[in-house]
């Protein structure tokens, strides 16, 4: 399968909701420390990458996000704690349509609301988690319980009022928009979580990545115990992802350089592992469109497109 070569360090990686060719890079120059950003619009071709559109940064650029209401419209979460939001429909000069200026510290992730498709959140190393609408010039609210750094936060993919958030104060949150404060606090790991993923088929699963190099899975109903611990990674987790097909697969990325495949249902659960990267591999996606396409981005300054189960140095 084809490879991108960026000319940062790889952050974010995520597939087009709409387009089964089209996926987004996020990089940061100097390993994000101090520098530059680019976000890169790609689009697969069988024995290629190319670039559709490419928009510059005065800061590293940590996450993307696709719009799930507007094909050519993204997100973007940067270093100097800003929102951006580009359409790819518009000339480069015109972008960033938007930039929402709010965190006072690094933007970290950005998610966009799957059910709802009108608001999207954003979390920061400023310790908080921030709802935005697009038809707004200011977030809708802030989340402000977490102790430390919020590396990540999501949507739940069936309820358009739930999400979850993963704090290097080792929590994970839940939360309602509805309601005052978060709703769930879960002590899922004794040392950072760097991310958190809702399964798509069962909303009631959250799997967690963190710093002590497990990839946990959780039931909200009774979250007291994991109902799979998963080891295999020798350095911190960075990412995980459930599929967007298989109720029990799942995948993760890490500062060992590898992506791993899970299925957290059965007793040897590491079912792939895949060490293209050589530096941290920091971005992973799954594609909703193709079944078994799969996506990773890194520090080596490289995007990998493959198909499960096939080498991604292929061409």
């Amino acid at each position: 399968m084809p490879i991108f070569k960026t000319p940062f360090n790889g952050y974010s990686v995520k597939f087009s909701p709409f387009y089964e060719t089209r996926l987004a890079v996020a990089t940061a120059q100097n390993f994000g420390i101090l520098g530059n950003g680019r976000v890169h619009v790609l689009d697969l071709t069988p024995t290629s990458i190319t670039e559709l559109a490419s928009f510059d940064t005065a800061d590293g650029v940590y996450d993307v996000a696709w719009s799930e209401s507007h094909d050519n419209l993204l997100v973007a979460a940067v270093a100097d704690g800003s929102i951006k939001l580009y359409d790819l429909s518009l000339p480069a000069e015109a972008n960033p349509v938007r930039s929402l200026v709010e965190h006072t510290r690094e933007a970290h992730s950005v998610d966009y609301n799957p059910v709802r498709r009108d608001s999207f959140i954003s979390s920061s190393w400023d310790d908080t988690v921030k709802l935005w609408t697009l038809d707004r010039p200011v977030s809708v609210r802030t989340f402000k319980e977490h102790a430390y750094c919020v590396y990540h936060s999501c949507w739940n993919p069936r309820h358009a009022h739930i999400f979850a958030s993963a704090s290097g104060d080792c929590t994970v949150r839940i939360w309602d928009v509805r309601e005052p404060g978060s709703t769930m606090i879960i002590p899922g790991h004794e040392h950072e979580i760097l991310s958190c993923d809702w399964n798509k088929y069962d909303e009631c699963l959250i799997a967690t990545g963190s710093v002590d190099k497990t990839v946990k899975v959780w039931d909200v109903r009774n979250f007291r115990v994991p109902m799979a611990v998963l080891n295999g990674h020798g350095y911190a987790v960075r990412k995980v992802k459930f599929s967007p097909h298989r109720r029990n697969m799942l995948m993760s990325c890490s500062y060992d350089m590898s992506v791993c495949m899970w299925d957290f249902m059965v007793e040897d659960a590491l079912v792939g592992r895949y060490d293209h990267h050589t530096e941290f591999a920091v971005g992973i996606d799954m594609s909703v469109l193709v079944e078994g396409m799969l996506a990773s981005t890194g520090w080596d300054e490289l995007v990998y497109v493959w198909q499960h189960g096939t080498d991604p140095r292929s061409l």
